[in-house]
């Protein structure tokens, strides 16, 4: 979307979801949209996948091109915070999703301490077509499926297996891409379950999306912008703690370091209305 012409009706489907407070329903339009059997079909598929010589062969290089990505494209954006970094070999990261690119300010982020980076997507991501599709397939993608079974003993399994080795798992947990959106949405508590099961820290994290005097070209309704990523102070486990205690001590601190943010970055308090203010870049005629 971020390269369409439907932004506008893409800000309409924000703002009706505000209306509702439904935070964390879709708003892109034309995402694929699987039943329950085709979505473990292609997860299934997936994982087959990864075993293979192809996936081994292409992987290195998709990620080698991401890591390309990341640099060239993110150049004008900066990264504040870096003292919050945990030393830990492993982790998990949470930040706003904002758009089809937000995944490489972060990659950023993991390179400046050598991270190898997991992505945690929908399964319907893995159905995506063209180049956008293919990418995802290749790339260090973990699919989530909202199977209960899925999401209690295969995923868990396969997190665990993921962090053998030293790397950063990353995680949407409002779920739903909100293009240039700048508030952040209540959070799903997917990510603090599994960190606390695992006791593994959440690297909190926050972007700030500013305006720019220049216009887009093929936008013209639209103002470029610049992002700064804010690393906020890392969540730890609490050993003393159960499970569901961790899990919601986690998932409240992690929103509160957002909210904190949001209203130190933008100089206002968050509200759960709607103005067009909160759609960076966008500039409506009159």
């Amino acid at each position: 979307m971020i390269f369409g012409f439907h932004r506008r009706q893409v800000i309409a489907n924000i703002k009706r979801n505000v209306a509702k407070k439904q935070f964390n329903s879709k708003a892109e339009l034309h995402d694929p949209v699987l039943d329950q059997e085709q979505t473990n079909n292609i997860v299934n598929k997936y994982w087959k996948y990864t075993s293979s010589i192809g996936y081994r062969m292409i992987n290195p290089v998709i990620r080698g091109i991401f890591a390309a990505a990341s640099q060239i494209l993110t150049g004008r954006c900066q990264i504040e915070g870096l003292e919050n970094l945990p030393d830990t070999p492993m982790a998990f990261v949470t930040g706003n999703h904002y758009n089809q690119f937000d995944v490489l300010l972060m990659k950023k982020l993991a390179m400046k301490k050598n991270k190898r980076m997991f992505i945690v997507v929908e399964a319907s991501n893995l159905a995506m077509p063209h180049l956008i599709g293919w990418a995802v397939r290749n790339f260090d993608s973990l699919p989530i499926d909202k199977d209960m079974h899925y999401l209690s003993r295969v995923f868990p399994k396969k997190l665990k297996e993921t962090l053998k080795k030293p790397c950063w798992v990353l995680i949407y947990p409002e779920e739903e891409l909100w293009f240039n959106y700048r508030k952040p949405r209540p959070l799903k508590k997917g990510a603090y379950y599994y960190a606390a099961k695992l006791n593994q820290p959440i690297i909190s994290t926050f972007t700030e999306i500013r305006t720019t005097s220049r216009r887009e070209v093929f936008h013209r309704d639209f103002y470029k912008t610049r992002k700064i990523l804010h690393v906020l102070p890392t969540i730890y486990p609490n050993s003393d703690l159960k499970l569901s205690e961790n899990v919601n001590r986690m998932w409240r601190k992690d929103y509160e370091q957002k909210k904190a943010a949001y209203e130190k970055c933008y100089g206002k308090k968050l509200t759960d209305e709607f103005s067009y203010d909160d759609i960076a870049g966008y500039a409506p005629k009159k």
